[in-house]
């Protein structure tokens, strides 16, 4: 994975200004630019100074809200209403360029049965960023997120996440029916402490503007936590601790018979 880091990223992932928010009602975070120390400091890095950042990121919620279908939306555009559901975990490594750094997001895919709670649970552990997801159809699946949110960030410290809210299938619902649903996943977005968005995997929309928000985000934070860490106010930008891989074989499908449904 560390021969990433030579590849040139695509155009279409280079982030050079801070990602607005889905409404100013939903954003935790209000700011319309980028930290001026960490700008400052992306500007003045030095030739070699590289290395591979990555952040982990978690996704959680209930079975069939569309976790998969959102990652395989913005990772490889494409959209798929037959996939077959997500046993275990599985993850996807997408590859930006932040003020000029290569910076990286590790997103981890994970189940939404209760029967495979414990093999994903084993990787909410290093994240960075919480998603929960939720059907905008299906308000019974936003009471879930609560949950999901709580066995994530049992994993980890809640002072250094960042917890976002997500509403999937947004075109499945009139204009009318979603600023419905919206006011409630606001107000329970505020209580959980996330920022909200509305998405559509199948149509793409605000898919791409969401996942920017998660990274330039976790980028800034990242890069932050390394001024901190220098004596001098300086720091090798893109060094520090790597969230490794734990194996390239955890992502299965339903119909992998390796996986031992009772083992929880």
């Amino acid at each position: 994975m560390l021969n990433q880091q030579m590849l040139p990223v695509s155009k279409d992932r280079v982030i050079s200004k801070m990602p607005k928010c889905y409404t100013p009602e939903s954003c935790l975070h209000y700011k319309s630019q980028f930290d001026e120390q960490v700008r400052t400091a992306c500007q003045q890095r030095h030739a070699g100074s590289f290395g591979l950042k990555m952040s982990k990121v978690v996704m959680v919620g209930d079975l069939y809200v569309g976790k998969t279908s959102l990652i395989n939306r913005f990772c490889k555009n494409v959209f798929d209403r037959d996939y077959k559901a997500t046993i275990g975990v599985d993850f996807e490594i997408e590859r930006f360029e932040i003020l000029g750094v290569p910076f990286n997001l590790q997103i981890w895919d994970t189940a939404g049965q209760e029967k495979f709670k414990c093999i994903a649970s084993t990787y909410y552990r290093g994240a960075q960023v919480i998603i929960t997801a939720f059907d905008l159809g299906d308000i019974q699946t936003l009471e879930h997120t609560k949950r999901w949110v709580e066995d994530a960030l049992r994993e980890n410290d809640p002072e250094n996440c960042f917890v976002f809210l997500v509403g999937t299938k947004m075109d499945t619902l009139s204009i009318a029916e979603c600023e419905r649903t919206e006011r409630d996943a606001l107000k329970f977005a505020m209580e959980i402490k996330a920022e909200y968005w509305s998405v559509s995997a199948k149509t793409g929309e605000h898919v791409k503007d969401f996942f920017f928000r998660v990274a330039a985000l976790a980028f800034e934070q990242s890069m932050k936590r390394e001024l901190e860490k220098s004596r001098d106010g300086t720091a090798q930008i893109g060094t520090g601790t790597l969230i490794q891989l734990e194996g390239s074989s955890v992502g299965k499908k339903e119909n992998d018979s390796q996986m031992n449904p009772n083992c929880c």
